[in-house]
């Protein structure tokens, strides 16, 4: 077959090969969609770990929100034949010229969105609403965790703190109390219910009185260490340091950027650092362990890159990270990311109601 012959099919040929790759969208979704997730999930843990570094190191946290993520791609085909012939035909006097080309073109477009102003104040200095943390305990989320990370006082029992002005370690009464109200909560003794009052709705925590056993003795002792006097069934739950009268349990919860705060007390960081006071002191440096508590996560930190890190970063010319066997820290940190979704002000929100059994 000559070459003249050739070029319609040549060319047909060529032009199938491109056609067939002019339809990608439905290709891309797999790879995009997970490649992003996943890229999104690490950089959400990336930065908040920064942040906690950064907030042991009194350096000013910074939280930016991916708003969006859109990417678009082109794909543009060229396809030329040309040829020249004379009669009568000889084979030193045909030409074909036979071209293509394609252009590839990958446009993602990322927005951020800077965590300042109103959204700053609400998201992190704005404390969490007691009712709040109920609702977790509610739903079972671990109640020891919840008071240690999210509270400052019960009824004036004082948690550890890390706060610059006041810091102090705990007191061993509220180490007692969150220890007996994890107990019932793992024998099924706490439950909730929303209630209407005349300002607005409001939450009630109960002991249930099925609960029997050793359990009781646990439900008595949160009652002596609480100081209350059971009068009525319900008992208010307000927000402050200490009750109004002996019904009434006032809980003085803390802002996410106070969580901030006493969680970097955990992390392993230089001792060069704080004896050079470039960081502050720790939670064993303030005899956070002399009332019996124990680090809730553990952030390690190293000159050399970890090999086997849940997740790391570089800050100071140290890597921090937490390590991927540490299965309890994993946990705690991927909990004080979700605590977020509750950094919202509390305003307007009525004070929850507890109720005990009288009898």
């Amino acid at each position: 077959m000559s070459r003249l012959r050739q070029l319609p099919l040549l060319g047909m040929g060529l032009i199938a090969l491109l056609g067939g790759c002019a339809t990608m969208g439905p290709a891309t979704i797999p790879r995009d969609r997970f490649d992003y997730a996943a890229a999104i999930s690490e950089s959400w843990k990336n930065q908040m770990l920064l942040n906690l570094v950064k907030a042991r190191y009194s350096d000013a946290p910074v939280f930016l929100d991916i708003a969006s993520a859109i990417n678009s791609y082109s794909l543009e085909t060229d396809v030329n034949v040309a040829a020249g012939f004379q009669t009568p035909l000889a084979s030193n006097a045909n030409t074909l010229g036979l071209g293509a080309g394609s252009k590839f073109t990958d446009r993602p477009t990322i927005t951020y969105s800077p965590l300042i102003g109103e959204k700053f104040s609400k998201s992190l200095m704005m404390p969490i609403p007691p009712g709040s943390l109920l609702a977790l305990m509610q739903a079972g989320w671990n109640s020891e965790l919840l008071l240690r990370c999210c509270v400052h006082s019960i009824n004036g029992l004082q948690n550890f703190s890390r706060r610059s002005m006041s810091g102090h370690p705990a007191d061993p009464d509220v180490v007692r109390l969150m220890e007996a109200l994890g107990r019932i909560q793992q024998a099924g003794g706490l439950g909730m219910r929303l209630v209407r009052e005349k300002e607005g709705s409001g939450t009630v925590l109960f002991f249930l009185p099925k609960v029997a056993g050793p359990t009781s003795a646990d439900i008595a002792e949160a009652e002596r260490l609480l100081g209350i006097k059971v009068k009525a069934a319900e008992i208010r739950v307000s927000y402050g340091t200490a009750p109004r009268e002996d019904q009434e349990i006032a809980i003085l919860t803390r802002s996410m950027l106070e969580i901030l705060l006493d969680m970097s007390s955990y992390i392993d960081v230089p001792a060069a650092h704080v004896a050079e006071h470039r960081a502050a002191p720790g939670f064993a440096d303030m005899g956070g362990a002399s009332s019996g508590l124990k680090p809730l996560i553990g952030v390690h930190s190293g000159v050399e890159k970890p090999g086997d890190a849940f997740v790391m970063i570089r800050y100071r010319d140290y890597w921090f990270w937490i390590d991927d066997r540490d299965l309890p820290s994993k946990g705690v940190f991927s909990f004080l990311m979700f605590l977020f979704t509750l950094t919202e002000s509390g305003s307007g929100q009525v004070s929850p109601v507890l109720t005990v059994p009288a009898g």
